[in-house]
């Protein structure tokens, strides 16, 4: 089955939810207009229960299918936050909040779970009950791990659950889908570096921290190319060199390293962090000065469920014949990767054309992809929970 003629007929008005959404964008877990839109859509629509307040300020909404013997239920879940960028696209509908933007496509993820929500209300073509999740704080603020500590699985009862998100390159009406790691792990580094500082002319009489910087920055390249299995894809980048100091003629006291850790593998994103410090503090201590290496833990690897994989796969196949069930694997992170710790489930990409990349001042979600999401979130339902012969 193609896309639903339905969503053809409510497309302008899913869009004018998302433009609205994507006028005023909200951050991490400030969600509170976007959340207070998405309950009263899920009330209008009549959905059978609307909670909101979850993981802070989450919302899920249930539905109940026409039958009920089925005891399962299916979540749906998109993400509702922005981004702190200005924006730049000069379109009608641009950001009115200097420095917050959605450019990462979550107003249009959020419009395309509400549309599918509607249908699913309209219809109620399943046998069982589909939760509909819309998660603040995926950029960065953890809104999942969040949700799923606040007992969102066992209280909804959610069985299996299924996400989306746009990707911008690949055709309005492809879909791209992995089984297994799919999105890497996301960890943070701090590495504070300590000697003595002193006159530019003078390097001799003090400890120069920016060349123990430099070292540091150097060295840590070498456990990507010369620790971790060439076979296991990893990426360490330091990201900011910050010093005590903005003379010219001066060498700091002290300087500030930070960077982030990206991998696909649990045993190598352990490997990383233990080499990670005894680098750094081991040149910091051969250069007479010191260092001390804070390591934050971010999101896990995502990991989709083999069996869902193919589920969603079957599902995007019957939207559109573009499926890539072998997706290339993506280094960025992506926090539903703690609700599929809990729960089986996939994730998937859909199209969004030949726009800018996400996270860029002049990205825009594509408003032609909303009724293939559509689609695919009513296909996954619909057929996870079949109504009974």
């Amino acid at each position: 089955m193609p896309v639903r003629n339905r969503f053809a007929q409510l497309k302008n008005e899913i869009q004018a939810w998302r433009r609205d959404l994507h006028e005023h964008p909200e951050l991490n877990f400030d969600t509170i207009r976007t959340a207070g839109i998405v309950k009263e859509r899920l009330h209008e629509f009549g959905c059978d229960l609307v909670e909101t307040g979850i993981g802070r300020t989450g919302v899920v909404g249930l539905i109940h299918g026409r039958q009920r013997s089925s005891s399962r239920t299916v979540g749906l879940r998109a993400d509702m936050d922005a981004l702190p960028i200005k924006e730049n696209t000069g379109l009608p509908y641009a950001s009115r909040h200097e420095g917050k933007m959605h450019a990462c496509g979550h107003d249009g993820h959020t419009a395309m779970l509400l549309g599918a929500a509607r249908y699913l209300c309209e219809t109620r073509n399943f046998n069982g009950t589909v939760a509909v999740v819309f998660q603040p704080a995926e950029e960065g603020g953890g809104g999942g791990l969040e949700m799923v500590k606040d007992g969102m699985m066992d209280r909804f009862g959610i069985d299996e659950i299924y996400g989306m998100h746009n990707m911008p390159g690949m055709d309005i009406d492809a879909f791209a889908i992995r089984p297994g790691p799919f999105f890497a792990s996301a960890d943070i580094f701090r590495i504070d570096v300590s000697g003595v500082g002193g006159h530019a002319a003078q390097p001799h009489l003090g400890t120069d921290t920016t060349l123990v910087g430099c070292h540091i920055v150097v060295a840590l390249q070498t456990i990507i190319s010369r620790v971790v299995n060439p076979r296991t894809p990893a990426v360490l980048s330091v990201t900011s060199f910050e010093t005590d100091t903005t003379a010219y003629n001066v060498i700091p006291q002290s300087l500030r390293l930070k960077g982030t850790v990206r991998v696909l593998d649990a045993d190598a994103r352990k490997l990383i962090a233990r080499k990670l410090d005894s680098v750094a503090t081991g040149i910091a201590d051969a250069f007479g000065a010191s260092a001390k290496v804070t390591f934050t833990k971010g999101y896990p690897v995502m990991v989709n469920s083999e069996t869902e994989t193919e589920y969603a796969a079957q599902a995007a196949r019957r939207v559109s014949p573009k499926v890539d069930d072998t997706a290339e694997l993506i280094m960025g992170a992506e926090d539903f990767s703690f609700m599929l710790n809990e729960r089986p489930g996939a994730y998937i990409l859909v199209g969004n054309g030949d726009t800018a990349r996400v996270h860029n001042p002049n990205y825009d979600f594509n408003d032609d992809a909303i009724p293939y999401g559509c689609s695919w979130w009513v296909e996954v339902a619909e057929n996870r929970l079949p109504l009974a012969g």
